[in-house]
């Protein structure tokens, strides 16, 4: 299994637009980060989790020509509002899987219902998908393996996580139970949200990030969803507990 970082930056990307922070104006391409996404490609499978407003950029930048799917955690913003840019796949595929949470297809219609409706009424140019809800109690049996969603809270928000095999993708936590916990134990590969040093009310700050790798005891763990207040990487990196790293766009893993 690859994994590609298409983006590891919080929900304003950095550099943040007109700000003059030290990590902004840096130089180093690791500190330049578009809104969060990862693809998870095995065999001749190709699933992306998440479509934010970078997702045309990400989707060029990576090479990308066909996607089996898009796994979504969550309805914000910097995690859904790309979806448009699926025409071409479409004009290429057709309808395009998402899976989603109910409450999440919900506002997706919503903001797009362009892209939902059907028949007579529907743009020729627009773009289609077929809709699969995702639930906490059931696996996606997806290209011949298991994805298991991991149900976690961003404040009051449930989001859901993905376990791929021996991979497993939180974003936008902040907390999440001891029994959505087992799910992503001892995982060789684990990518986690923290978003700064200082506490946030919504997300992970790196403190809470390490305490919980602490308890998953994954082989390898990766951080995504960085602000630029966490620091600049080249610096934050040193700091890190043996076998945690930060995740930077276009960082390549196999697992």
């Amino acid at each position: 299994m690859r994994i590609t970082f298409l983006g590891t930056g919080t929900s304003q990307g950095i550099p943040v637009i007109g700000s003059d922070h030290p990590v902004c104006l840096s130089e180093d391409s690791r500190d330049k980060r578009l809104r969060v996404s990862v693809l998870v490609e095995w065999e001749d499978h190709c699933f992306v989790v998440d479509c934010g407003p970078d997702f045309r950029q990400q989707m060029l930048r990576a090479g990308v020509s066909r996607i089996d799917g898009i796994l979504f955690t969550h309805e914000h913003a910097d995690h859904t509002m790309g979806l448009d840019d699926i025409r071409p796949f479409f004009f290429r595929q057709g309808d395009i899987p998402i899976y989603a949470h109910p409450r999440v297809l919900g506002e997706l219609r919503q903001r797009f219902p362009y892209i939902f409706v059907s028949g007579k009424e529907k743009y020729p140019g627009a773009p289609g998908v077929r809709e699969i809800e995702v639930t906490g109690n059931r696996t996606l049996e997806l290209g011949g393996i298991s994805v298991v969603p991991v149900s976690v809270m961003h404040n009051r928000l449930q989001v859901f996580g993905y376990r791929f095999g021996d991979f497993a993708y939180l974003t936008d936590v902040k907390t999440i139970s001891d029994e959505e916990l087992q799910k992503v134990k001892k995982v060789k590969v684990l990518v986690i949200n923290a978003l700064r040093t200082e506490p946030h009310p919504s997300h992970l700050n790196l403190e809470e990030a390490l305490s919980l790798i602490e308890k998953i005891r994954p082989e390898k763990a990766y951080l995504t969803h960085i602000s630029h207040l966490l620091g600049f990487h080249a610096e934050v990196e040193k700091t890190l507990p043996e076998g945690v790293f930060l995740a930077y766009d276009n960082l390549q893993l196999e697992v």
